[in-house]
């Protein structure tokens, strides 16, 4: 099967980019907006909506395979991308890229994959969400060319065994949104709520006292309603909030984390991002200092890179060096979903944690097809998405599972 014809549009993501540089530098939050002057690169505003350019492929037999392309909500921050606008990319996907992919063979998905994730336009490579759109294309394809199941196609060219049950999903929702918290613990969402925890002052709290307590009250409601046998993991997204608390005090930083975890009980706590140090080796210099004194000081805590962790190479690197618990693979930083992929592997086997992950900033293409391959290479959990609503996400994607799983089935009997 070939491609006949490559087609584009331009689209809205389900969240928003924000300037994390001009957040940490003083912009003033203003309900769920921030007042300021942008600092990173394209923004025009300290938060504006996001937007996707979706890929379709036409094949030679009508059918038509999708990817889109999406960048983080955090954008141009931490090593990553700068902010990614439409206009900078559609001439040269509508001429250049499209020339290179008519005619095309789709049969199979990791070499044209990777040779696009390589490919250079003017001598650069192309934006890490231009590489995440055409490759979630390119596996589509596959996956339409071969009459199977793109999580069938990973796990045919990859050589990993599919799941045979559901992923766990990290569902990722508004702190402040009661009923959204409810409604997580009564579908029994095995990990929660990731909230956003980004300025000190509104989020921890000057002495940590805020943080300490929503983790205490997350705690109380989830026992008042769940079911007896439900036990989640409590996961706080921080975004280095606890190293600007702290400073270099990492004996401070770490009995923090030891409070909150009390606080948190009966409930295990996995922290992301305590701190987002200036460079990689900073951070992983720092990463392991906390690992060392939360397990000297006996706090079982998972600690969860994000930042800095931002391509397969950077991964591989953070699993090599021990460097966290568990990492999350922020597919769209990745570019390629080839490189997602090989970073789900190779952190099993080296034993390292992974979270296959992502951003609100999505669609419900990109949730689709990166579900696929989390049940193909089996991540220890992944993140919901798109969005924050946490209901539309977990949808999307125990559905897509629940479908996947069924039809793979079904082959393997009609066989």
């Amino acid at each position: 099967m070939k491609i006949r014809d490559v087609v584009y549009s331009v689209g809205r993501s389900a969240f928003m980019n924000k300037d994390l540089a001009a957040i940490k530098g003083g912009a003033k939050p203003n309900g769920s907006i921030f007042d300021g002057e942008p600092v990173l690169p394209g923004f025009t505003r300290v938060m504006q909506p996001g937007i996707v350019i979706s890929v379709m492929f036409i094949l030679e037999d009508g059918s038509i395979a999708h990817g889109d392309c999406a960048d983080v909500i955090l954008t141009g921050y931490a090593g990553r991308d700068p902010l990614f606008r439409a206009e900078d990319h559609l001439d040269y996907l509508r001429g250049e890229i499209r020339e290179q992919l008519i005619g095309r063979d789709i049969s199979t998905f990791s070499a044209l994959a990777e040779s696009m994730d390589s490919h250079r336009h003017e001598g650069k490579r192309l934006h890490t969400a231009v590489r995440y759109g055409l490759t979630q294309a390119l596996l589509s394809a596959a996956a339409l060319s071969n009459r199977i199941t793109m999580a069938e196609v990973v796990a045919k060219e990859y050589g990993c065994a599919i799941s045979d049950s559901p992923i766990p999903i990290l569902a990722s929702i508004h702190k402040d949104d009661e009923g959204q918290l409810d409604r997580m613990v009564l579908k029994r969402i095995a990990l929660l709520p990731h909230a956003s925890f980004q300025v000190v002052e509104r989020d921890i709290g000057l002495k940590g006292e805020k943080l300490v307590a929503y983790a205490a009250h997350l705690s109380k409601r989830i026992r008042e309603i769940r079911d007896p046998d439900y036990q989640p993991r409590l996961h706080f997204d921080v975004y280095g909030t606890l190293g600007e608390l702290f400073g270099s005090d990492i004996d401070a930083l770490t009995d923090y984390i030891g409070k909150v975890s009390e606080a948190a009980s009966p409930f295990k706590v996995l922290i992301e991002s305590p701190l987002i140090a200036k460079t990689q080796d900073q951070q992983i210099e720092t990463f392991l200092k906390i690992r060392a004194a939360l397990k000297r000081k006996g706090i079982e805590v998972g600690i969860i890179a994000d930042e800095w962790a931002n391509t397969l190479e950077d991964i591989k690197r953070f699993a090599n060096e021990d460097a966290a618990d568990f990492v999350q693979i922020k597919t769209p930083d990745l570019g390629g979903i080839n490189n997602s992929i090989e970073a789900v592997l190779y952190c099993k086997a080296q034993g390292m944690g992974c979270c296959l992950g992502g951003t609100a900033n999505e669609t419900d293409i990109s949730a689709r097809v990166t579900t696929n391959i989390a049940l193909a290479t089996k991540p220890d959990f992944m993140l919901s998405k798109p969005g924050l609503g946490g209901d539309e996400a977990v949808m999307i994607q125990t559905n897509e599972m629940a479908r996947t799983l069924a039809l793979i089935d079904w082959g393997i009997r009609a066989s």
